[in-house]
Order: structure tokens, then C-alpha cells, then sequence
């Protein structure tokens, strides 16, 4: 098999510079963890709403269960959200929730679901490349019909 070319990046881009209060890992006040989110304050980190969070809980798609604090309600850690931020990524680019799920799932596993992981990423990131190209023929011809119109325009 060979090796994938991917673009080398010394950041990930989805670890996107978190609000400041993030950063500083500081917390909002009377909480157990002051370096943790509420669910509030982690949907609005990741961009999606409270629901969502919610349900990626259910669906399996969280690598570890979400804390708790002493009044029952989630504490997220900033690993959790860099993890729904990632996530939201592989369903915006069209990963089914059934992938996520068996993706979080080997990273779960450990070290050793590493090769599984790669192949799976690997072919996501082929049906994305192919979508990618449809997108690109898409606007080849929205430019020729803008470029058609304007010629028409301009006579």
C-alpha cells in the first residue's frame, strides 16, 4: 500500500486558538473544576449547540464519558472539546455518525487500533477529496455562466 501524501501542518487545523478563557484553562466560577466548561461554554467553544453535545454523548461518539460535577451536570475538559471540534469536522465533511462512532471507538482502544484508525481516516479522506473535486466541476460552470452573462452584459 502506499503512503498518502498529506500536506505537512505543525498545528492541527481544527486545535483553532480556543477563547482565552480556555487558554487559560481558567473555569467559570462555584464549580468543582475551574479549569472545566459547562455545556454551555463548551458548545459555544466547538460552535455546536447544546443538543448536539448531548447527543454525541449518546451516540457513543465522546473517546471517554464526560465528567460530572458534584451537581450532576457535564464538565468538559479542554481535550473534550478539541474532540468535538474534530468531530463536527468529520461530520461536516460527511462522516456518517456510524463511522464516528467506530472512529471514537479505536481511539478509545488505544495504541493499538492505531492501523484501523489510519485506514479509516484514509478512506474518508478520499470520498472527501472526491466530493471535493465535483465542488471544483460545480464551480467551473457557475463561473462560465457568470463569465457568459457578463460578456452578455457588457455589449
Amino acid at each position: 500500500m502506499a503512503t498518502l501524501e498529506v500536506p505537512a501542518t505543525r498545528t492541527s487545523p481544527i486545535c483553532q486558538p480556543l477563547p482565552a478563557r480556555i487558554e487559560d484553562g481558567a473555569g467559570s466560577g462555584g464549580t468543582d473544576d475551574p479549569g472545566s466548561f459547562t455545556i454551555a461554554e463548551a458548545a459555544a467553544a466547538t460552535g455546536v449547540s447544546v443538543h448536539t453535545l448531548r447527543y454525541y454523548e449518546r451516540a457513543g461518539l465522546m473517546r471517554d464519558p464526560v465528567a460530572r460535577a458534584s451537581s450532576r451536570h457535564r464538565r468538559y475538559t479542554e481535550d473534550d472539546v478539541q474532540w468535538v471540534t474534530f468531530l463536527t469536522r468529520l461530520r461536516l465533511t460527511g462522516m456518517p455518525i456510524r463511522e464516528m462512532a467506530r472512529y471514537a471507538r479505536l481511539a478509545s482502544a488505544g495504541e493499538s487500533s492505531k492501523p484501523e484508525r489510519l485506514a479509516l481516516l484514509t478512506e474518508h479522506r478520499r470520498r472527501v477529496l472526491e466530493q471535493l473535486d465535483e465542488v471544483q466541476r460545480n464551480l467551473a460552470l457557475i463561473d462560465y455562466k457568470i463569465a457568459f452573462y457578463q460578456e452578455r452584459i457588457a455589449r
